[in-house]
């Protein structure tokens, strides 16, 4: 297997992360997921997706690894046989409790186990698979030589591994500090991501009070974790036995998912190469590492910004193309004149294109795309599809 897993905040984002290529998505419901503050899907939304992603080919798998407490046992079990019934390629599961509960009430429902569980080494991966899990999402913290460590001993195991996307200042994400500041369990799904806050440090003269020990005047970012890049990297991960590559981010954007999608999908399937590199610095990230993959690459933390622009404007989003048209969702403002570059999982991708013949949603003839969400065409070459981005170059 070799598996591109992609983030789905959305249904609309399902959608479109096969579009630009995924193999499968991951994704959470209304409850008993780490993202609380994602759109997430309700029954009939999840139903819906499995369907559109199994006529298709694709996978979809459903995480429900919070840290339980006694009252969620129950609604938990409903909810491993809901998934069962859907049809659901997988539930992801961070507590024993819950990965028991849920084996003896949706026997045939896959079981994979969360970063969350921090799967560290073999005997660990060992476990699991006695316990019945199919696949472990392995530490972010584990070296490339310790992967394949773990698949020597657990070859039946299949591995999957985060490689793109925010990282976390804590162990595996086990953090207390947005329950701590916030009252906002990380573990159960609401982190208020206090680790992006900028912080002053102060010091207390016995004289004069307290004294600022900042950084500069905006404070510092002292628990701002870099982003993680493998794109560069994805062979060894595979000689290494990692069968299912993920992105992280069901909280990002539409222009996100569809750049980083389409830029794995390629590597995976051609091979690396600096343009498509470049591909991944179009959109707005922190400072990328390759983390602990390769030997730490010294801090991980990037003290300096909270995360930097991209280098491209996410113009608009295809609608729909007919008689030599495209029609797109304005996003960010654009006039007749703009060169607009396409990203789409096409043949066209990387070309652009002048806006000629701007016309709004009524058909009339306007010089400027300014009512944000409005549908607005244009005359284009080249055939786009639903879901392909329109980007303007800074």
């Amino acid at each position: 297997m070799n598996e591109l897993l992609a983030p789905a905040g959305t249904p609309e984002k399902l959608k479109l992360a096969f579009r630009f290529g995924a193999d499968a998505v991951y994704l959470g419901g209304k409850a008993f997921s780490l993202r609380a503050f994602a759109e997430n899907f309700t029954p009939e939304a999840l139903r819906a997706g499995i369907l559109y992603a199994h006529a298709r080919g694709k996978r979809v798998y459903v995480a429900a690894n919070i840290f339980a407490r006694g009252g969620d046992l129950a609604p938990l079990e409903r909810y491993a046989h809901a998934l069962e019934e859907v049809g659901a390629d997988g539930v992801i599961v961070s507590d024993l409790g819950v990965m028991r509960l849920m084996r003896r009430a949706a026997p045939s429902l896959p079981m994979h186990v969360s970063t969350q569980a921090n799967t560290m080494n073999a005997e660990a991966a060992l476990m699991w698979q006695d316990l019945g899990a199919r696949r472990v999402v392995l530490a972010r913290e584990l070296s490339v030589e310790e992967i394949a460590a773990i698949h020597a001993a657990a070859p039946a195991l299949e591995l999957e591994a985060f490689v793109h996307g925010a990282m976390c200042v804590s162990y595996s994400g086990r953090c207390y500090l947005s329950d701590y500041l916030d009252g906002r369990s990380s573990n159960r799904g609401a982190c208020v991501q206090a680790c992006r806050y900028a912080y002053e440090i102060r010091a207390k003269d016995g004289k004069s009070g307290w004294l600022d020990a900042e950084e500069d005047g905006r404070g510092s970012y002292l628990l701002n974790s870099k982003d993680l890049n493998l794109s560069a990297r994805l062979g060894e991960l595979r000689a290494a036995g990692v069968c299912s590559f993920k992105i992280e981010g069901r909280m990002k954007s539409e222009s996100y998912l569809a750049t980083v999608v389409n830029a794995y999908r390629r590597i995976l399937d051609g091979g690396y190469t600096p343009a498509l590199g470049a591909e991944l610095e179009t959109i707005s990230h922190r400072e990328y590492t390759t983390a602990y993959a390769f030997g730490e690459e010294g801090p991980l933390q990037s003290y300096d910004e909270s995360q930097r622009a991209g280098t491209c404007d996410f113009v608009a989003v295809v609608k729909g193309y007919r008689e030599g048209r495209v029609y797109a969702e304005m996003r960010s403002r654009f006039r007749a004149g703009d060169r607009l570059e396409l990203l789409t999982p096409s043949e066209s991708f990387g070309k652009t294109v002048t806006v000629e013949d701007l016309r709004d949603g009524e058909g009339g003839p306007c010089g400027d795309a300014k009512l944000v969400q409005a549908v607005y065409s244009f005359a284009c070459p080249y055939p786009l599809g639903e879901g392909d981005i329109l980007r303007r170059r800074k």
